[in-house]
């Protein structure tokens, strides 16, 4: 069975910097992504437009084939004068994360409140709010309630600002997947490969399953899958793939993140194999993201082709990075059409 799809669009993604940038960038357009959304929790986090673009300037440098579309990280310098810029200049969102909660998160918010004059100028100019969607760790330390409490804040920044396109970041959990569902247009939700896998039990025992937001429940998962195989355009791919230094993994607790960059398309055809729903795999991979972030599939779009193929996922990738499901037996391949690059 061979599928042809428009490139993957993978709206969040963390690419990193240095040495640990220059190995991942390349596994971007290697597991089928054509079109990314870049995350900016580096260290020290990207506030600028300048630092934005600069960023973006070193990541085509290492990956030319790829469309990258960048995001500033939400702080109190993101002020309504730099969105106006960052929206001329064609930076396409903000990431919101909570104070504390995942990786390089210590800048993060407490509070969206002194933020409503940024929200408003986002909305004008068509900017994306992305939000990590769990409540600051210095307000809660239950990892499978995060997500649930945060709901009533996006509830009430949507009616607040019922124009302003949100994105709420790699649900977890069913009742994620009911609150986007429970609000306008303007509002979706991304969903990981990786969550349509795991549970709870997986990073329990496995360092290199341990994300955030964790993995939760089977009944969770289960309302992850339908979600995305539903053809309901409120839910996109975004891998959330996030790569971490196997001593980083080694600790405890371990950094936060999964590594599935190097064979998101394996991976995302392998659930909706599974689930009967290949026909919906390219709303869910291909389309509806780039929908909402109006990145039109143009003739030039590179054409990937998925073929029911097995082979067995690497115990590392470039010497140096675990993939998710290492060693594992995937049953479809990935390649791009020749001709197409």
């Amino acid at each position: 069975m061979t599928l042809r799809l428009p490139g993957l669009a993978d709206m969040h993604v963390h690419l990193r910097d240095g040495e640990m940038m220059k190995h991942v960038v390349p596994t971007v357009n290697q597991g089928g992504v054509s079109v990314a959304y870049v995350m900016p929790n580096l260290v020290p986090p990207i506030t600028t437009v300048d630092a934005c673009l600069k960023y973006k300037q070193v990541i085509e440098q290492l990956d030319p084939k790829t469309k990258y579309l960048m995001s500033l990280y939400l702080s109190p310098q993101i002020t309504p004068q730099v969105i106006y810029e960052a929206a001329k200049r064609g930076v396409r969102g903000v990431k919101s994360y909570p104070k504390g909660a995942t990786t390089n998160s210590d800048g993060g918010v407490e509070s969206y409140e002194p933020f409503y004059a940024t929200f408003a100028a986002m909305e004008e100019t068509g900017m994306i709010l992305n939000i990590h969607g769990e409540v600051p760790s210095s307000t809660s330390n239950d990892v499978f309630h995060a997500e649930p409490k945060f709901l009533p804040t996006l509830l009430d920044l949507h009616k607040r600002f019922p124009d302003l396109k949100i994105v709420l970041e790699h649900c977890s959990t069913q009742a994620a997947i009911e609150a986007v569902l429970n609000c306008g247009p303007s509002v979706a939700g991304t969903i990981t490969a990786h969550h349509m896998y795991i549970t709870h039990k997986d990073w329990e025992i496995d360092p290199h399953c341990f994300c955030k937001p964790v993995a939760k429940t089977e009944k969770d998962r289960l309302a992850l899958i339908e979600a995305a195989t539903s053809g309901n355009p409120k839910f996109f791919f975004g891998s959330d793939s996030a790569p971490h230094p196997q001593s980083s993994k080694q600790k405890s607790p371990p950094a936060a993140g999964v590594f599935t960059q190097a064979f998101e398309a394996s991976y995302l055809a392998e659930i909706f194999d599974k689930k009967g729903c290949l026909d919906a795999l390219e709303g869910f991979a291909c389309k509806f993201g780039r929908h909402f972030y109006d990145v039109p599939i143009e003739e030039s779009t590179p054409t990937l082709i998925l073929e029911k193929k097995p082979f067995t996922i690497p115990q590392l990738i470039n010497d140096c990075l675990v993939p998710f499901r290492p060693l594992q037996i995937s049953n479809w391949q990935c390649r791009w059409e020749e001709g197409t690059l």
